[in-house]
């Protein structure tokens, strides 16, 4: 097997198991996430960072559907 192809075999190899432990610990994060975050960190992003990043993306995101679905209960006054 040539370098590049062993690499990227074990590159997958690896991701595979984090992507089976992220699913054990019930994280929520796809194989496209999980494969970001583990390439920012391997740049040399702090990872605690990032955690803090996913879980403000996700507290937002939370926020912004609550509001939605708030919006589309309310009664829009046209009724009499």
């Amino acid at each position: 097997m040539s370098q590049p192809l062993a690499s990227n075999y074990q590159r997958e190899e690896t991701l595979d198991v984090l992507y089976d432990i992220s699913q054990l610990l019930q994280t929520g994060l796809d194989r496209e996430a999980l494969s970001i975050l583990v390439d920012l960190t391997e740049t040399g992003v702090n990872p605690e960072a990032l955690a803090a990043v996913v879980h403000e993306l996700r507290r937002e995101s939370a926020a912004l559907h609550a509001a939605s679905q708030r919006s589309d209960a309310a009664p829009t006054g046209n009724c009499r």
